[in-house]
């Protein structure tokens, strides 16, 4: 309980403040050449290294979502035990509202999705938003699919390894998470319904090498 009782803490410190610079502009910012992000979460940290290269419309999000603070207080709301963990759908619905139809363009595929890169997620042709995932196994299969890695876990993927895992998968394959309901409900009903999955307590941006 203490694990998903942390998103309606971080909603309460931070929530009010991102809802408004959000909703009224959303950051689209061009990344450095490479850039590292940490992740303080439940479960331990970790740390994500992007080279702008690999995926240069996905580190570009990636980067903006950052320094806007899009990431705090995100639960992994989808984690299936060698295959992925997935964050990315705010705890204040009305944060998610303001990023969730703003689509950049896919990029094409230089790094495998081998275990421990991250990719976003995507339903098709230029869908990707704000959703990402970790690769918790290789999943090279995903290549042919389009999904272009944009960095990789340097720090901390035992921690990664360890996120909570309970509910596995949303529907329609599980009964973990609906990605839609958060996206109307936000931390109202994780709380509520998936006690146990892990949260970010904050995603900072730690080093930048380069333009």
């Amino acid at each position: 309980m203490k694990r998903i009782a942390t998103l309606m803490l971080v909603l309460a410190l931070v929530g009010a403040l991102a809802s408004a610079q959000m909703a009224a502009s959303p950051m689209e910012l061009l990344a450095p050449a490479q850039f590292d992000v940490g992740f303080h979460t439940t479960a331990g940290d970790f740390v994500i290294e992007v080279q702008r290269d690999w995926a240069p419309h996905a580190a570009d999000r990636f980067y903006s979502l950052v320094r806007s603070g899009y990431y705090n207080g995100n639960a992994f709301y989808r984690v299936v035990d060698h295959f992925v963990a997935q964050w990315g759908l705010n705890p204040d619905p009305l944060v998610t509202a303001v990023w969730v139809h703003r689509t950049i363009p896919d990029d094409p595929v230089l790094l495998s999705n081998m275990a421990g890169t991250v990719s976003f997620a995507a339903l098709g042709r230029d869908t990707r938003t704000t959703q990402v995932f970790i690769n918790l196994a290789n999943n090279n299969r995903l290549d042919k699919l389009g999904f272009a890695a944009f960095g990789r876990v340097v720090s901390g993927m035992a921690v990664a390894l360890r996120l909570a895992g309970d509910y596995g998968d949303g529907p329609p394959q599980g009964s973990g998470p609906d990605q839609a309901k958060i996206v109307a409900e936000g931390a109202t009903y994780l709380t509520r319904n998936f006690p146990r999955l892990d949260v970010i307590y904050s995603a900072t941006l730690v080093k930048t090498r380069g333009r």
